[in-house]
């Protein structure tokens, strides 16, 4: 059961990643330089044991040109594998959305602010609540979600968009 509920918590850092892409405010579409296939590795850091090397891809679909994207997310550490699926819209600066991890069937809310090119969001589930920052340059995208008091506590992934 602790697998369990570890997975799902590392589900909701994982939902986070839909936010990944998203670029500064600028004059052209948010996401459409989002487009496409990114793979990355990172660290987790559950709150009771060593950080742990987690690799991530994630494939992004542009639904709403500029202003809504799908995301399929696929993680995995030695110990951790998990499924996510992703819907998230931007109007203005304002962030919304929501997340579904299908191996343990667990979903929730996001939502959050893009502003000059730094993503600040809520994760939010039935037995989780996380903050993340987020900062696209180019082909590159920095992920950080921290959730004091939960199992998975602290989640760090780079990702690099895979070239044409």
């Amino acid at each position: 059961m602790l697998f369990k509920s570890s997975v799902v918590r590392m589900g909701i850092g994982a939902a986070c990643l839909a936010l990944v892409g998203i670029g500064p405010l600028r004059a052209e579409p948010v996401f459409d330089g989002l487009a496409g296939a990114w793979f990355g590795i990172g660290m987790m850091k559950p709150s009771d044991g060593p950080r742990e090397k987690v690799r991530c891809k994630v494939a992004y679909n542009i639904t709403r040109p500029g202003r809504s994207l799908t995301l399929d997310l696929r993680c995995a550490s030695d110990a951790y594998k998990m499924v996510l699926s992703a819907n998230i819209e931007q109007s203005g600066t304002e962030l919304s959305g929501n997340w579904f991890e299908s191996e343990y069937r667990q979903g929730g809310k996001v939502y959050g602010t893009n502003r000059d090119g730094l993503i600040e969001a809520r994760i939010e589930g039935n037995t989780v609540a996380a903050l993340v920052t987020i900062q696209t340059r180019s082909n590159h995208q920095s992920f950080l979600m921290e959730a004091p008091g939960s199992w998975m506590s602290e989640v760090a992934i780079e990702l690099n968009k895979e070239a044409k």
